[in-house]
């Protein structure tokens, strides 16, 4: 049975970022199914122009009428799954990280109710619900490291789990998630201010 500890989580002081142009905020919502956590991610839809077809946690760039970036997650989580902000139980708040789009992202962690979600068909191609052992599973991880033009050598972390990869920004969240709250330990350590 995998569970993840969320303590870590909720007493954890996350690194802030304020150097980039744009500021945006996922919720990466924890789900028990079957006695069992899972992750909910949404896979982005192929004719969108930043990211296509990558899994992705719900969130979106942070808008005027946004009061702070954790109502920026749960707004764009209404948008993107349905999710009602009074569902999300949340949990705590993970290290910013930036991305190659310039933004900087800001990951919160809840636990949101197991139920069906209704995606936004021009955003979101697939709501995809992947339990924690699969990410625990170490013949479903790898990693390579990169070269970035602007931020040098660079490790970026994938994970296969029941036919989808999750990698890139998300793999990035995903890895200090997963460090906190679970036993699992990234064979190589990357600095999570850089892409």
């Amino acid at each position: 049975m995998s569970r993840f500890d969320l303590d870590p989580v909720a007493a954890h002081t996350p690194v802030e970022i304020d150097d980039q142009p744009y500021d945006a905020a996922v919720l990466a919502p924890v789900v028990d199914r079957n006695d069992e956590d899972h992750l909910l991610f949404t896979r982005r839809a192929d004719h969108l122009g930043e990211h296509p077809g990558q899994m992705s946690f719900p969130g979106g760039g942070a808008e005027p009428i946004d009061d702070s970036l954790l109502e920026t997650a749960l707004r764009e989580s209404a948008e993107e799954i349905g999710l009602g902000s009074e569902e999300a139980d949340m949990i705590g708040q993970l290290d910013d990280i930036r991305t190659i789009t310039e933004y900087a992202v800001t990951p919160f962690v809840g636990r949101i109710p197991d139920r069906e979600y209704h995606r936004d068909g021009n955003e979101v191609a697939e709501i995809v619900v992947l339990p924690l052992a699969g990410f625990l599973d170490s013949a479903n991880y790898e990693y390579e490291r990169r070269d970035h033009p602007y931020y040098g050598e660079m490790v970026v972390h994938y994970f296969h789990v029941d036919g989808y990869t999750v990698w890139g920004a998300t793999g990035r969240i995903l890895v200090q998630l997963l460090e906190l709250a679970t036993g699992f330990e990234a064979p190589e350590r990357v600095d999570r201010s850089q892409v």
